[in-house]
């Protein structure tokens, strides 16, 4: 399965999450978030896997398991998109997935190498 295509299946559930919340004290903010994120699934299902956010994420280690997980950083920024102000595209969006994906993977090996530094 191609890489982009897992990053916007993962994308998907969490618009169809604030579809399904509607709170009519929330000024619209859920279906603003839902809106938000369904563009940025179409528009990730339109790059190629070559694109260069997209090998970022990949040497991150974000497909590691077959599926795509930007990790706990990456899950509150999808979980928060466009939910308080619409700010940025699809793009900046992915943009900070990459980034918390490699801050992730940049403290995963500082763990590692402290751990292997105390042996």
């Amino acid at each position: 399965m191609h890489r982009t295509v897992m990053i916007a299946e993962y994308l998907r559930p969490y618009a169809q999450w604030r579809i399904a919340r509607p709170d009519p004290a929330d000024d619209c903010r859920n279906a603003r978030a839902a809106i938000g994120l369904i563009d940025a699934a179409a528009y990730v299902a339109q790059l190629d896997d070559c694109d260069r956010v997209i090998v970022r994420m990949a040497v991150a280690g974000c497909f590691a398991k077959g599926r795509f997980d930007p990790g706990p950083d990456g899950e509150a920024l999808v979980r928060h998109w466009h939910y308080d102000e619409a700010v940025g595209g699809p793009a900046d969006l992915l943009e900070g997935l990459a980034e918390c994906a490699e801050r992730a993977a940049s403290d995963e090996h500082a763990g590692r190498a402290a751990a292997f530094s105390l042996h």
